[in-house]
C-alpha cells in the first residue's frame, strides 16, 4: 500500500503550478517511506539466542579448554563523575548482591573520574576497589580504558552510577558466553522510577462511575492499554529494548547501550589492538618518513628525540579499548561487528535485569537525547558503518536504521509545517484533495497501523511516533552542530532534578502548536466565507493533520511542567 501511494504521488498527484511546495513534501515522504522499509525488517522476526546455563570455568568461554579450569572472574566498573556518593552507594551494595550457582571471582570498582575522597570513602566502607585518575581524557571511554588497564577479570560489567543490577544478573547471563564468538550482552533498561499511571478505565470509572469504566474499557479494547498519568517525556524503553533492539539478535546487529552491559575482555581487546595495528601500517610509512627528514635536516638530538617522543606518544593514544566518543557504546559495537576475522556476535538479553533512574525534567531529558543524537550523527558522517567493510547486509541494515532515525527530523519539520501552508494559504501540495487522493492514502495509512499493531502486539505505538515526531528540534540541532564540525560534548546526565521552568526548551512545540491552531481557525473562517481556493477535503485532510502535529506537540510541553509526585 505504501508503494502504491508514494508511485501515485510521484507519477499523478504532483501540483504542478506549486513545485516549490510539492516536491520538497514528496521527497519528504519519499524519506519517510524509505525509513519505515528499515524499521519494518527491523520488526520482521524475534530470534533470540538461547539461553544456556552459567559456565562453572572459564575453560567453557573459550576455544581452547585445555588447562582452563579456573572460576570465572567478572570485574564490576560502576562509572561515576558528580554523582551522590549515596546513590553509588546503593548500586554497590546491589553489585555485592550478585548471585551465582558455582564459584566466581567478582570483583566491584568503582571508577571516579571526580576523584573525591568522599566517593573513595564509600568504596572503603563498602569493601570494593576505587579507581580514579589525574585527567578525564576520553571521558568515560577513558575512564573504562583506565579501568581495564588496572584490572583483569574475563568480564567486564559496565555500570553507571544509577545502575542497580539485580541478583541474578550474572548468572542469567554469563551463559551466552559459552560460546566464544559472543563479545557482548546488553540487558534491557528499566527506570524503576518512572510513573505508571492509572488505566484509561478506572481513570473515567473514578469520575464517571460504572459508564465511565465501561467506555474506558471499549476505548481499550479497541487501542491496547491506555494510562493517565504515566511517564511524561515518554521513554518507552520497553519499545526499544523488547522490540527494536532484541529483533537485532536475528541480525546479529544488537547494539550496546551502555550501562547493564556484559563484555568479554578478549574481544574488547583484541580489536583494540587490531585498530591499533591497522592505523599503525597505514600511517607508518608516511610519518617515518617525515621523521626521517626532520632527523636529516637537524643535527640537533634534542629535535630528533622530540618527534620520536611525539610518534610514540601518538601510538600510545591510538591504544583505545572503549572509543573516546560521546556515543562510545555504540561505537565500540561497530567496531566489533565490523572485524572480519573473528565474527564477533552481540546479544541483546530478553529480560530486565538492572532498575535505574529515569530524566526526571525535561531539561535533563533534553541533554540526554541531544547527546544520543549528535553522538550516532557523528559517526554516521564521519565513520559510517554502513559504507565500511566488515559488516553483514543485516548489520548495515540495521545501523543505518538508527542512523536514519535521527534524520527523520529534517522530514518532520516539513510534515509540521506543510499543513501550515494549505491553511493559511490555500496551497496544495497535491493536485487535488479528491477521492482519488482519499483512495491512495487512507489504504496506507490504516494499513501501516494494523501491521504495527501487529508487529508490536502489547505495547502502545503512539507514544513512540508522537515523541519522535516532537522532539523534531533536539535532532535538528544535533545535525547542525554535526555538519558544522561542532564537538559533540559529554554532559553528565544528572541524577536530580533540576529547578526552574523548561517552557524555552519547547518553544518550537508551541510555535507549532498556535500556528497551526490559527490556520485552522483562518482556513475554517475562509471556507465558510467563500475566500480562497479551499475544499471541503483540503480542510479534512490538512485539519487532521495538524490536529495530530498538536497532540504531538502537546505531550512534550506539557512535559515542560511537569514534576514528580514528592513523597510524603
Amino acid at each position: 500500500m505504501g508503494a502504491r501511494y508514494i508511485a501515485w504521488r510521484w507519477s499523478e498527484s504532483l501540483n504542478w503550478d506549486a513545485l516549490w511546495f510539492s516536491i520538497p513534501l514528496v521527497l519528504a515522504e519519499s524519506c519517510a517511506y524509505f525509513g519505515l522499509i528499515l524499521f519494518t525488517l527491523n520488526l520482521w522476526k524475534t530470534q533470540d539466542y538461547p539461553l544456556r546455563p552459567p559456565p562453572e570455568t572459564i575453560g567453557q568461554c573459550v576455544q581452547a579448554h585445555a588447562g582452563d579450569d579456573r572460576p570465572v572472574s567478572v570485574d564490576v566498573f560502576i562509572a561515576t563523575y558528580n554523582e551522590e556518593e549515596e546513590l553509588v552507594r546503593l548500586s554497590i551494595r546491589d553489585a555485592k548482591s550478585m548471585t551465582y550457582p558455582h564459584p566466581i571471582a567478582c570483583s566491584i570498582y568503582v571508577l571516579d573520574d571526580g576523584r573525591r575522597p568522599t566517593m573513595r570513602a564509600v568504596a572503603d566502607e563498602e569493601g570494593v576497589g576505587y579507581i580514579s585518575r589525574d585527567n578525564n581524557v576520553g571521558f568515560k571511554a577513558g575512564n573504562l580504558r583506565n579501568a581495564m588497564e588496572q584490572t583483569g577479570g574475563d568480564f567486564i560489567l559496565i555500570c553507571d552510577a544509577d545502575t542497580r543490577p539485580f541478583p541474578t544478573l550474572l548468572e542469567r547471563t554469563l551463559g551466552y558466553f559459552r560460546d566464544p564468538d559472543v563479545a557482548f550482552v546488553q540487558t534491557p533498561q528499566w527506570f524503576y522510577d518512572l510513573p505508571e499511571g492509572e488505566r484509561l478505565r478506572d481513570w473515567m470509572g473514578a469520575r464517571l462511575g460504572r459508564p465511565g469504566r465501561w467506555i474506558g474499557g471499549a476505548v481499550e479494547a479497541v487501542f491496547g492499554e491506555i494510562r493517565i498519568g504515566e511517564d511524561p517525556f515518554a521513554n518507552d524503553p520497553a519499545m526499544f529494548y523488547d522490540i527494536i533492539q532484541r529483533r537485532r539478535n536475528a541480525f546479529n546487529a544488537a547494539f550496546c547501550c551502555g550501562a547493564a552491559s556484559l563484555h568479554r575482555r578478549e574481544a574488547v581487546m583484541f580489536v583494540a589492538l587490531r585498530a591499533y595495528g591497522d592505523a599503525i601500517a597505514k600511517a607508518g610509512g608516511e610519518t617515518r618518513s617525515r621523521l626521517a627528514r626532520i632527523g636529516r635536516r637537524s643535527a640537533d638530538p634534542q629535535a630528533q628525540a622530540q618527534a620520536l617522543a611525539r610518534w610514540q606518544a601518538a601510538q600510545a593514544e591510538e591504544l583505545t579499548p572503549y572509543k573516546f566518543h560521546v556515543s562510545e557504546d555504540i561505537y565500540t559495537s561497530i567496531v566489533l561487528h565490523q572485524d572480519r576475522h573473528r565474527r564477533w556476535k552481540s546479544v541483546l538479553h530478553p529480560y530486565v535485569e538492572s532498575k535505574m533512574l529515569s530524566p526526571q525534567d525535561l531539561l535533563t531529558w533534553t541533554i540526554q537525547r541531544f547527546k544520543y543524537a549528535g553522538g550516532s550523527l557523528d559517526i554516521f558522517f564521519h565513520d559510517n558503518p554502513v559504507t565500511a567493510p566488515g559488516m553483514s547486509i543485516g548489520q548495515r541494515l540495521m545501523y543505518l536504521t538508527t542512523f536514519w532515525s535521527y534524520l527523520g527530523a529534517v522530514w518532520n519539520l516539513a510534515f509540521l509545517l506543510a499543513p501550515l501552508v494549505y491553511l493559511f494559504f490555500g496551497v496544495a501540495p497535491v493536485s487535488a484533495y479528491t477521492g482519488d487522493f482519499f483512495g491512495h492514502a487512507l489504504p496506507f495509512l490504516i494499513m501501516n497501523e494494523l501491521a504495527f499493531m501487529a508487529g508490536t502486539w502489547g505495547m502502545s505505538g503512539y507514544k513512540g511516533k508522537v515523541s519522535y515526531l516532537a522532539s523534531f528540534p533536539i535532532s535538528l540541532r544535533a545535525l547542525w552542530a554535526v555538519l558544522r564540525k561542532q564537538k559533540i560534548k559529554f554532559p553528565v546526565t544528572p541524577k536530580e532534578r533540576q529547578d526552574g521552568n523548561f517552557l524555552h526548551l519547547v518553544w518550537p512545540q508551541v510555535a507549532v502548536m498556535v500556528a497551526t491552531l490559527a490556520g485552522l481557525a483562518w482556513a475554517a473562517t475562509a471556507f465558510a466565507l467563500g475566500i480562497g481556493p479551499y475544499t471541503l477535503g483540503g480542510l479534512i485532510a490538512n485539519g487532521l493533520w495538524g490536529l495530530n502535529n498538536i497532540l504531538a506537540m502537546a505531550i512534550m510541553v506539557r512535559a515542560a511542567f511537569w514534576k514528580p509526585e514528592q513523597a510524603a
